[in-house]
């Protein structure tokens, strides 16, 4: 006889915990004005955010670079999740929204986007240093000095680069003086590459 085989406990219980709170989100956008589709569509873009972040942190684990781009962009969903359940349990009146919360449900779509952006591009292999060759001495007495080849162009969305003006003009009232790209890379939680890019923009 074939063995019965039990359901797996965690998974039942990962499934309904899922369900619920896909519905609290689900019952949240509603009730801040998000009717039809767009209600459904909030969930699934709060759980694929949560999905993709936790990718990039098993990612960053492995290949040994920092994941803090992937930890902000996790909390960011955690939160919006929890923040979701919280609010249909009873605390919230669903029938009476609080302005701040329609603005802050209205203006998940591009801080998602944003989040989805900066995790596909960050960086999944350790930076490695290339191996050095020994000097040799030149033949030629006066040789031709070649340009050095173009750095392959970085892809930069709008978006980030409207909210790296943001970062950079804050750091000029503050500081005086413009932002370099080190610390915009720091802000922005995004490769060297990018980076530069981003503040080729800025400039």
């Amino acid at each position: 006889m074939r063995p019965i085989r039990r359901p797996d406990a965690v998974l039942v219980q990962a499934v309904i915990a899922g369900a619920l709170s896909f519905a609290h989100l689900h019952d949240l956008a509603a009730a801040a004005g998000q009717s039809g589709w767009k209600a459904w569509a909030y969930p699934v873009s709060v759980d694929l955010l949560l999905v993709a972040a936790w990718r990039r942190l098993r990612i960053s684990r492995a290949a040994g670079v920092p994941a803090r781009s992937a930890w902000t962009w996790f909390t960011v969903a955690l939160v919006a999740s929890l923040g979701a359940n919280v609010a249909t349990a009873g605390l919230l009146d669903l029938g009476h929204v609080p302005d701040w919360l329609r603005i802050l449900v209205a203006g998940w779509p591009a801080l998602a986007f944003l989040g989805g952006t900066l995790l596909v591009h960050s960086p999944s292999e350790p930076a490695t240093e290339p191996a050095r060759m020994p000097a040799l001495p030149s033949v030629d007495p006066e040789p031709a000095h070649e340009p050095p080849p173009e750095s392959p162009a970085v892809p930069v969305p709008p978006a980030l680069v409207a909210h790296a003006r943001k970062i950079a003009n804050d750091h000029q009232a503050r500081t005086g003086s413009p932002i370099d790209a080190d610390t915009l890379r720091a802000r922005l939680g995004v490769p060297p590459l990018m980076a530069d890019a981003i503040a080729a923009q800025l400039a």
